[in-house]
Order: structure tokens, then C-alpha cells, then sequence
């Protein structure tokens, strides 16, 4: 499952440059999370680096985008290659 970020958001721009797949970007209002690149930081970190640096706790699971954990290093794989 990819991550999302909620309209909570402020914009602080520390979630960006933690993301080791670069799937966090700039939004209209908020920063987005492109789930096709987000991968939870499987393979790279034990925990989602954005979630560990966001000051205001506002990237849960994407309900929308579920994914196993095989399935997220099969993406981390893909993306990496």
C-alpha cells in the first residue's frame, strides 16, 4: 500500500527530500505522493521516512492503492533496476 498525504498538510517541505524513491512532490495545495513511486521505503528503510519526519502526522496508508509487502519490494525492484 502506498502512502498518501492529507489536506493536513503545512507544507513544512521535510517529507520531500527524505523520499528515497522521489515519489513525494509539490501540489497545488499540498505536497502529493505519486503512488506508482512510493514504495513505503521498502528496500530501502525499515519504516516510511516521510511518516518518521512529518511534524503534524498527516501521512496515512492510501486505502485506495493497497499492496503487500512482496508486492512494494517488486515495485522498490522495478524502480531501482
Amino acid at each position: 500500500m502506498s502512502l498518501i498525504i492529507t489536506d493536513e498538510c503545512i507544507n513544512c517541505d521535510v517529507c520531500e527530500p527524505e523520499c528515497p524513491n522521489e515519489a513525494i512532490t509539490p501540489g497545488e495545495e499540498i505536497y502529493e505522493i505519486d503512488p506508482n513511486k512510493c514504495t513505503e521505503c521498502v528496500g530501502h528503510y525499515d519504516t516510511p521516512q516521510c511518516v518518521e519526519v512529518c511534524p503534524v502526522d498527516c501521512i496515512p496508508k492510501d486505502p485506495d492503492h493497497e499492496e503487500t509487502e512482496d508486492e512494494l519490494m517488486i515495485k522498490y525492484t522495478a524502480l531501482t533496476a
